[in-house]
């Protein structure tokens, strides 16, 4: 599975994530690590000109 972890160790870490951030935060969470998540891999697909301005100096 994820990482190497089954479902069992999945469930422990869902239910210690709900206990210290609360089922409202949850959703926000993983909304906002799902759009990091994206940037993330449309910059490695299509890096943009000004991301390395040490390349361009040379």
């Amino acid at each position: 599975m994820l990482f190497g972890l089954g479902w069992p160790e999945v469930a422990i870490i869902v239910v210690v994530a709900v206990v210290i951030f609360g089922p409202k935060k949850i959703p926000e969470l993983g909304s906002a690590l799902g759009k990091t998540l994206r940037g993330f891999k449309e910059e490695l697909k299509n890096p943009s000109e000004d991301t390395n301005p040490e390349e361009q100096e040379k």
